[in-house]
């Protein structure tokens, strides 16, 4: 039995010598392929090639222009895959990343701006085609199993709502995501996700769970918020709410699914704890008088449903009107109150249709009127 000990451990020995010998290539090669998409402003401040993995620290990115830092990672780990870097390809077995930030706005026309790393020209001025595709040599192909994001955080401000802008801060932020490819391809990526929302007070969760084609945007997740303070979103209903809001907090479950552009959401929203200030004006066209009244008969928890549809690309359907007419109907139900609904063009949130919804909530003051003079 012991001549049989020698040679095997001469064989451990090599086949461990030659896994770190691959590892120390694969993760070299990955190094040399970071700093080439590593465009205008983005900075790395340490690079370590470990025997298993490559491990960069201090990434910051600074707009050229503006000179704005509105990216960093305080670390990120990329583990190869060996047996697809042995294939001649490079494959990713898992990427961590710790600590990032990020801040991005809206601006008041509507547009976006971020950071991106510009990786639409590969080697030599090769670029990427309409669909993906790389032309000519193109860039270079990756496979990666998960992508881990741990502690991170998003600041993202609203310019187009007004003034003050509607500030979203999200912290501790994790996230899961499996099964990337790029250039990117049509599939169904596994992802999970759970963040704090920071508020004025106090923190509420959001988490949801499910899949997402990063080419197509089709999804099909859960999504659930659990605490979330009413006045962080008060840039966005401010429009529909003259009264003053004064707390609150937000419960919600709902499942969001999107196929070919068209969005279907239906879910229940629970508002608790809510606190509205003495005084006129209307939450949602609902005279504000009457709602503090039936919440206090409510223990100020109200549940309602709510079913959002529509064409993403369609000029008029917007997201944001469509489920605030759908929340207003809703709460209205919820409160007992017989709202009658005026057609699908009510849902759209623009035209017509909000006209019409705001008509069919004038009708709520006389609807108190009867109330109280049958119970004299």
């Amino acid at each position: 039995m012991r001549k049989w000990l020698i040679p095997a451990g001469i064989i451990a020995l090599l086949l461990i010598g030659g896994y770190f010998v691959v590892s120390f290539y694969a993760v070299k090669f990955i190094q040399g392929q970071l700093q080439k998409v590593t465009g205008p402003g983005f900075t790395v401040s340490e690079i370590h090639v470990k025997s298993t993995y490559l491990s960069a620290k201090g990434i910051r990115y600074e707009d050229p222009h503006s000179k704005q830092k509105s990216f960093q990672i305080e670390e990120m780990s990329i583990y190869p895959d060996l047996a697809s870097f042995l294939t001649g390809t490079l494959g990713i077995r898992k990427l961590t990343i710790r600590q990032p930030s990020l801040y991005f706005y809206r601006s008041r026309e509507g547009t976006f701006a971020q950071p991106w790393v510009s990786m639409e020209k590969g080697k030599e001025g090769s670029e990427i085609s309409k669909d993906g595709e790389p032309k000519g040599k193109g860039p270079f192909h990756i496979k990666i199993g998960r992508i881990r994001i741990e502690k991170g955080s998003i600041d993202f401000e609203d310019r187009k709502m007004g003034e003050p802008p509607a500030q979203i801060k999200l912290r501790e932020l994790d996230l899961d995501l499996r099964d990337i490819q790029y250039p990117i391809i049509s599939t169904h990526s596994p992802i999970e996700l759970k963040a704090k929302m920071e508020g004025k007070t106090k923190e509420g969760n959001l988490y949801t769970k499910g899949w997402i084609d990063l080419k197509t945007m089709d999804m099909e997740t859960s999504f659930k918020v659990r605490e979330i303070e009413v006045k962080i979103f008060e840039p966005y209903y401010r429009k529909r709410v003259s009264a003053e809001i004064e707390t609150g907090h937000i419960n919600m479950d709902a499942r969001i699914a999107v196929k070919k552009r068209m969005i279907d959401a239906p879910g229940q929203l629970e508002l608790a704890n809510l606190q509205i200030k003495e005084g006129g004006g209307t939450v949602l066209w609902i005279p504000a008088k009457h709602l503090i009244s039936i919440l206090k008969d409510k223990g100020n928890r109200i549940k309602a449903q709510f079913h959002v549809k529509g064409n993403i690309d369609d000029p008029q359907f917007s997201l944001q009107e469509t489920f605030l007419n759908r929340l207003a109907i809703s709460l209205a139900e919820a409160l007992g109150i017989p709202i009658k609904k005026v057609g699908e063009t009510l849902f759209k949130g623009t035209g017509k249709g909000a006209e019409e919804l705001s008509e069919g909530f004038k009708s709520i003051e006389e609807l108190f009127k009867k109330k109280k003079e049958k119970k004299r």
